[in-house]
């Protein structure tokens, strides 16, 4: 009787561990930035990603793995003139020197936001979208940690305002990048971020240069 009460068990034990195996792999696929189906558009933004061009000179950092090639290459070919000028500022300006505050970048009507901040704790940070505007963001000093939010599972929590919207959202489905000197990041419309998030560092203090792109339909 006592094994009959025992092989019972390991069966209901297995039948309750594939019910949650099964639940989870019913859960909806996170998203965290806008989607392309279109194999030959993609094999265009790769091939144009690679050849480099579009960096103008500017080699002190790389996009970051988590930035959407595919936008960057639309908008991209659709204004290439604010991007050429974006990059041969960056080739040419040395940031760590500017002043603090926004300036214009000469021959465009871009402006660079030069900001000297600390990191926050992640309870403490709004998370963001643009629907008109791209942040070109890049850390020039420190370690800005950044978090981009699931699409899915988050909500507004309030209404669209000045090209700024702000989501609850899952914080175990968000997904966390460091900002170093080395790379940069570029917010699409489709990326939900969350800027200036402590890092795993005891200096939380940064440099963040920040260049609004125009987004174009």
């Amino acid at each position: 009787m006592r094994k009959l009460f025992i092989i019972s068990c390991f069966l209901l034990l297995g039948i309750t561990a594939g019910s949650a195996q099964s639940s989870k792999s019913c859960a909806p696929r996170p998203v965290y930035t806008r989607e392309c189906n279109d194999k030959q558009v993609i094999k265009a933004a790769k091939k144009w990603f690679k050849k480099g061009e579009w960096r103008q000179g500017f080699t002190l950092a790389s996009p970051h793995e988590s930035v959407n090639i595919v936008d960057f290459y639309l908008q991209y070919q659709k204004n290439p003139e604010q991007w050429t000028k974006l990059f041969q500022y960056l080739a040419k300006t040395d940031l760590l020197a500017l002043p603090k505050g926004k300036l214009p970048i000469e021959g465009s009507d871009l402006t660079i936001s030069v900001e000297d901040s600390e990191n926050g704790p992640l309870e403490t940070r709004n998370s963001e979208s643009h629907y008109h505007g791209i942040d070109f963001q890049y850390c020039v000093k420190g370690t800005e940690r950044f978090g981009i939010i699931d699409h899915v599972t988050s909500v507004p929590k309030d209404k669209y305002k000045k090209d700024v919207i702000h989501y609850n959202y899952d914080k175990s489905r968000a997904l966390f990048y460091d900002s170093t000197p080395d790379k940069f990041f570029i917010f699409f419309p489709g990326d939900w971020h969350i800027a200036k998030v402590n890092n795993d560092t005891n200096d939380q203090t940064i440099r963040v240069c920040v260049i609004k792109v125009r987004w174009e339909d």
